[in-house]
């Protein structure tokens, strides 16, 4: 996968958990963002992976992420790693 892949997939990861009022509302608890940095952190590397890691703490959720945008169930954790600085996982 292509970075250029990766950021497409992030961009439609955000916009997904954008759309579904409860995962929304779990992440910016989860991680103390707000909807401000939803808007504008969109393009930052760091800020996508966040969001990827987010929804693969779930099956459920990548699963309805996927089917929704015709991806493999595989394609969010690959995009994740494709992303710059998405490579090291730190999850102690």
């Amino acid at each position: 996968m292509t970075p250029e892949a990766a950021e497409t997939i992030a961009i439609e990861a955000v916009a997904w958990l954008i759309g579904n009022e409860d995962l929304r509302d779990i992440f910016l608890g989860a991680t103390g963002t707000n909807q401000d940095d939803l808007r504008n952190r969109l393009l930052e590397s760091d800020f996508q992976i966040s969001v990827l890691d987010f929804l693969c703490n779930d099956d459920a959720w990548v699963i309805s992420f996927c089917d929704e945008h015709g991806l493999a169930y595989t394609d969010p954790l690959t995009a994740r790693q494709n992303l710059p600085g998405g490579a090291e996982v730190n999850w102690t």
